[in-house]
């Protein structure tokens, strides 16, 4: 029994040209046919969170990134993130936070940097700092918190829709001041793995949730055989401390 949803068929040709049947006026989706999970996901995203013609922006934090799509298994590619938004939407303004210790004389994070500059992404980037503590530590700190909370708020007066990549709680009243101006909010991040970086309350805020293993077919690199070394930035926050200088919450590629 259907109750009272409506459906259709949808086709997914870029998924082998398999078709799926979709409530119009509903949250379920049913499987016309056994595909793999990431193409159930997708459909619904389609259908519940992105308008062609909506302005949209994308608010990277990329550390949070990293450390999700590490923990999840895989490297994202940031060509085929851009594009899969800019397919679905009226993608504005994609932009990525990162943090850097100054005075390196080799920044890993600089050639990712370089291409996104070059490819479309405002890049929003802010020296880490150094110091030592009272007990003698080295200890490092860095945040473009504030940066992506500016911008974020800007922002709400030419677009309908962001979407935030990011993970920590306390962007929680950050998206509830967004959704007050009448823009929706995404969060894109996860809750599985050997990350699970999102917060719970901030999950609940979010008008939307994308789950980033489920895109993972959609944005996700190819595994590489010649395991070269990674473009690794500083966190959005870092603390280093202990006799071995840890950086508390890795890198962001």
């Amino acid at each position: 029994m259907r109750n009272t949803l409506e459906f259709k068929r949808i086709p997914v040709s870029v998924f082998s040209g398999d078709a799926f049947e979709v409530p119009t006026t509903g949250p379920h989706v049913i499987l016309y046919s056994h595909r793999r999970s990431v193409v159930l996901t997708f459909v619904k995203m389609v259908i519940q969170m992105f308008y062609k013609n909506e302005r949209l922006a994308l608010l990277i934090d990329g550390t949070n990134l990293y450390i999700a799509s590490k923990g999840l298994g895989f490297e994202i590619d940031y060509k085929k993130l851009k594009e899969e938004f800019a397919r679905r939407s009226n993608l504005v303004r994609a932009h990525y936070y990162t943090t850097y210790i100054e005075n390196d004389e080799y920044s890993p994070v600089r050639p990712l940097v370089d291409w996104l500059n070059y490819n479309g992404f405002t890049i929003v980037s802010k020296p880490a700092k150094e110091f030592t503590d009272g007990s003698g530590r080295r200890r490092i700190k860095g945040s473009t918190e504030i940066e992506l909370t500016i911008d974020a708020l800007e922002l709400c007066n030419n677009v309908q829709h962001i979407v935030l990549f990011v993970g920590d709680k306390d962007f929680k009243p950050l998206v509830s001041a967004i959704q007050r101006k009448g823009v929706r909010v995404t969060v894109a991040s996860t809750i599985k793995g050997s990350s699970g970086v999102v917060a719970d309350e901030l999950r609940r805020q979010a008008d939307n949730f994308i789950e980033l293993e489920e895109l993972k077919a959609l944005i996700g690199r190819p595994p590489r055989l010649d395991n070269p070394v990674s473009c690794r930035g500083l966190n959005n926050r870092v603390i280093v401390s202990g006799s071995n200088s840890k950086l508390e919450s890795g890198a962001a590629v």
